[in-house]
């Protein structure tokens, strides 16, 4: 299967989660092991915002993120272009259907952003941090999780044969073959680390750093606006 690059892309991967969205809870939990709760709790604490701090919650999905954050005593907003998406989200922060890289928010606007493993699905990057930069206050903080691949030579063999075999099994039996077959392969899209963190830094966040989580499996990217 292809990748598919440019509104080719934003088309495809806007259909797919419109498809997968009625099970997607249930796939994501059962394929995670439960570990995506304690990945969302990093992400928030990782904004270390007080209470009342506005966040804006990009490509939001089932709002999952912004249910930890609402439990941290922050005031969330979820974004999200899929509208099937945002139609089974269980959430009850206010959620906007809307392009992640356009953003109906005013600069500065929100004290702070959180984005769950949608770095990988968005059709340019250089589009998205630009926006963050927009809409974040100056002091403000991001919290960006997204998935990667442990640096043990072990552990990351055998998370490439989970994610690239034994996912697509999980979402063909439950939800859609064909998402769960893309989803291990989008990893292809996002760039290295280091690349990662000094997009961020060039975009207007200076002390960007990057924390691995869960053995390497997944990372989180921080910073503060400058």
């Amino acid at each position: 299967m292809d990748l598919p690059e440019g509104q080719d892309k934003a088309r495809a991967v806007k259909a797919m989660f419109d498809t997968i969205a009625p099970r997607y809870d249930l796939v994501n939990g059962l394929m995670t092991f439960g570990l995506d709760r304690g990945w969302r709790a990093a992400t928030v604490a990782g904004l270390g915002l007080g209470p009342g701090a506005v966040v804006a919650d990009l490509a939001c999905g089932t709002g999952g993120l912004c249910n930890s954050a609402a439990r941290a005593g922050l005031v969330p907003i979820g974004f999200d272009l899929s509208a099937g998406m945002l139609a089974a989200a269980r959430a009850s922060a206010p959620l906007v259907r809307a392009d992640v890289t356009a953003l109906p928010l005013p600069d500065g606007g929100v004290d702070g952003v959180t984005c769950g493993f949608a770095l990988r699905n968005l059709v340019g990057l250089d589009a998205f941090v630009t926006e963050l930069a927009r809409i974040v206050r100056p002091g403000g903080r991001i919290a960006l999780l997204e998935v990667s691949e442990p640096s043990n030579p072990v552990l990351r063999l055998g998370h490439r044969f989970y994610f690239g075999r034994v996912v697509p099994r999980i979402g063909s039996a439950l939800s859609d073959r064909d998402a769960y077959r893309y989803l291990p392969r989008s990893v292809a899209y996002l760039p290295p680390a280091p690349a990662l963190v000094r997009l961020l830094v060039t975009a207007g966040f200076p002390d960007a750093t990057r924390r691995a989580l869960s053995g390497g499996i997944v990372q989180l990217l921080t910073g503060t606006r400058g």
